[in-house]
């Protein structure tokens, strides 16, 4: 698994200017438990290009003007074309394990949302983070269910392009 999330980083195109910490290390699921209502840290910048928003739309059958066609977008209501919430969403995946780990967990997976909102749109040529708040935490069979808050914030924006109360089973 960290040679998979390590192959989807090296693809990433990250600013040149800010880089993240490195991810917040828990030796037992314990630990993790104990740090409800911490800030966790936040992940890398990455950009969200035309190309990847594409990729998106093809993926998710979503074609819709003002996530791909650039030139109407420029007189639509953001003035671009803008990543798809969905997409924006979907990138907290690729920015957890940048934020969190926990020592000996063989297998995260996603347990679902509690809540989720687009506060910003996330135009195209963005810079995005991933910012977590762990909301909390508790022991389930085999490993550690957590419930941590992500927000995705936009490079020079006021809002986030994204938050989502997420729920995560790491499993021991």
């Amino acid at each position: 698994m960290e040679r998979l999330i390590a192959d989807s980083q090296e693809s990433v195109e990250h600013s040149a200017t800010e880089s993240a910490a490195p991810a917040r290390v828990f030796a037992h699921p314990d630990q993790l438990i104990a740090a409800a209502g911490e800030r966790l840290g936040e992940s890398a910048w990455m950009v969200v290009d035309q190309a990847r928003i594409n990729r998106f739309a093809d993926a998710t059958l979503d074609h819709q003007w003002v996530h791909v066609d650039s030139a109407r977008a420029q007189h639509g209501p953001f003035g671009a074309c803008i990543a798809h919430g969905f997409l924006t969403l979907s990138l907290v995946n690729f920015f957890l394990p940048q934020i969190v780990r926990i020592d000996g967990a063989r297998l995260g997976v996603n347990y679902g949302c509690d809540k989720i909102r687009f506060p910003a749109p996330v135009r195209v040529g963005a810079q995005l983070r991933g910012v977590a708040q762990l909301l909390r935490a508790e022991a389930i069979d085999g490993g550690v269910q957590a419930w941590i808050r992500v927000s995705v914030e936009i490079h020079g924006e006021n809002k986030p392009g994204c938050v989502a109360d997420t729920i995560s089973r790491y499993y021991l």
